[in-house]
C-alpha cells in the first residue's frame, strides 16, 4: 500500500494511518476506490475490505479486537465498532484532539 495507510501485515483486515488522512480523501484498496467519511487521525484504522459483525480485528497479523458491528472497506475502525481482546475499551481524548468523540 502506499499514500496514507500502511499494510502491516498480509492477512491483516485493516490499514494504519502514517498520516492524517483527510474527509474525502479517495483511497485505492483492493476492492476498489472509497472516499474516506471522516478524517482518520494518525495511527489510527480503516478496514481494508468489508468486515462483518463478530469477525476479528487482525493487525499485525495478529487478532486485536471483535467487530461489533459491520465495517464497510474504508470506514474508521476504532473504539465505536471494536471491542478489545485485551483491555476494556475506553473513549480516551487523542493526543491530536481530533476523535475524542468517536465513541459517543
Amino acid at each position: 500500500m502506499s499514500g496514507p495507510f500502511l499494510l502491516l501485515h498480509e492477512t491483516d483486515n485493516v490499514l494504519v494511518a502514517r498520516q492524517v488522512a483527510p474527509e474525502g480523501l479517495e483511497v485505492a484498496l483492493e476492492v476498489g476506490p472509497v472516499t474516506l467519511s471522516r478524517l482518520i487521525p494518525l495511527a489510527h484504522k480503516i478496514a481494508r475490505h468489508d468486515i462483518e459483525e463478530g469477525d476479528k480485528i487482525l493487525k499485525y497479523g495478529m487478532p486485536i479486537g471483535v467487530a461489533t458491528q459491520a465495517i464497510a472497506a474504508g470506514e474508521h475502525v476504532h473504539v465505536h465498532n471494536i471491542r478489545s481482546d485485551y483491555t476494556p475499551t475506553h473513549a480516551l481524548q487523542d493526543a491530536d484532539g481530533v476523535s475524542a468523540g468517536v465513541a459517543q
